[in-house]
């Protein structure tokens, strides 16, 4: 049953007949020896660090995806945020009731049957008209909350995995608490090259205040954050937090948010920084596609961004910053848990490590868990949930908003 559903799912973007022409010629071209060389790589150079050979198929073929294709031509293959939610709130519902009576534990058990009651399509309008929350459990029951920001780079919707995350890590988390549930908001943002920054700083910020206005939710009892992009745009809104960007909606917090979390936070327009050195033939990210990446997130906005760096202000790119602990002095009045995650085999591994650190020197006051795990490169957690599987990561997200919301 659809709860408040006020939104479609838009039709995934037009694309021309060059653009076509491109697609197929590098769908079957290009990508047959591209995927080979990239697979041979990624395990060639996880056996000979030693790595586990979990989830590097899957990293070699978004290093294809997101090297070679367009934003255009990547938005016209995969269906677009709104009908990825839609989609897959059924399907999963329908799968926990399938294996209610088999013997897999990790379905057939109350807390799995407890989240299934409560999901059902359930989507918020924000003001804005462009942008909405995707509701995960039920916001009208639960105590406890969580605002997600998914990464793409900007440029790629909501994945399934991405939900699957959210249910695993922060709805099971709930469940496993039988006083109390979770809900999880997920913010459908315009991507790029349809707006640029900083407008899906805006439409961040809108969010957090929607669901602050709506009297249910402290923040005390509400925890932010994502991955990759979704790291840089949790980043953004702390920043905002404490320094307002004059483009968004300003937000007042009568107490400091329960906790944030950065996964493989991208936070650097250089590309010149160890890890890409180190890791640049075996992440699912290279130093080609984070530039472009930069470029479609700052697009028509460029100049105006570098207006903004001239004035020592650096809500999109903190790392750029010269004195990064100064920027987020007074995160303690905002925020009181940072749990930032990286891996040692991706490319962002040093910003991940410098934005952890600078949060603990100019806060400490505020609780800083960083965790950098050699078996996994960028967004390891995503592909985790992209297989349905409690993994390493999963776990370890999970374990941490338990020990926010229920120290």
């Amino acid at each position: 049953m659809d709860r408040n559903n006020q939104a479609t799912p838009a039709a995934s973007p037009g694309l021309s007949v060059a653009g076509k022409l491109s697609l197929v010629f590098k769908l079957l071209i290009i990508a047959p020896p591209q995927l080979a060389l990239n697979v041979i790589r990624c395990y060639t150079l996880a056996a000979l660090r030693g790595l586990s050979l979990r989830h590097w198929a899957q990293c070699a073929f978004i290093r294809f995806a997101l090297r070679r294709l367009t934003a255009r031509q990547l938005q016209y293959m995969v269906p677009p945020t709104v009908a990825v939610y839609q989609s897959w709130i059924p399907r999963r519902r329908a799968a926990l009731a399938a294996s209610a009576s088999a013997s897999d534990d990790d379905t057939n058990d109350t807390a799995w049957a407890r989240i299934a009651a409560r999901l059902a399509v359930d989507i918020e309008a924000l003001p804005d008209g462009a942008s909405s929350l995707l509701w995960l459990g039920d916001r009208h029951t639960a105590t406890k909350f969580v605002l997600f920001f998914h990464g793409g780079g900007y440029i790629a919707p909501l994945t399934a995995g991405h939900l699957e995350w959210c249910a695993r890590a922060y709805l099971r988390a709930g469940a496993d608490h039988a006083a109390e549930d979770v809900a999880v908001a997920v913010l459908q943002y315009t991507l790029c090259p349809d707006a640029h920054y900083p407008a899906q700083l805006r439409q961040a910020a809108d969010g957090l205040a929607h669901v602050l206005a709506s009297g249910r939710v402290r923040a005390a009892n509400l925890v932010v954050g994502g991955d990759s992009a979704g790291g840089n745009l949790t980043a953004q809104l702390l920043a905002h937090l404490l320094r307002p960007h004059p483009a968004a909606r300003a937000v007042v917090l009568a107490e400091p948010l329960a906790g944030a979390f950065l996964v493989s936070p991208w936070l650097s327009g250089r590309t010149t920084w160890p890890g890409f050195g180190r890791n640049g033939g075996i992440d699912m990210l290279t130093p080609a596609t984070m530039a472009q990446a930069t470029a479609y997130m700052m697009g028509s906005a460029v100049g105006s961004y570098g207006a903004e760096v001239k004035q020592g202000n650096e809500w999109a790119m903190a790392m750029d910053l010269g004195d990064v602990a100064g920027w987020f002095t007074g995160l303690d009045q905002v925020v009181r848990e940072v749990y930032v995650t990286a891996g040692e085999q991706e490319v962002l591994m040093d910003q991940g490590i410098g934005i952890a650190a600078a949060v603990r020197r100019g806060n400490p006051a505020v609780t800083v868990r960083l965790e950098v795990m050699k078996d996994e490169a960028h967004d390891w957690i995503l592909l985790e949930g992209d297989k349905g599987v409690d993994g390493d990561a999963m776990k370890r997200m999970r374990a941490w908003v338990q020990g926010v919301f229920w120290p």
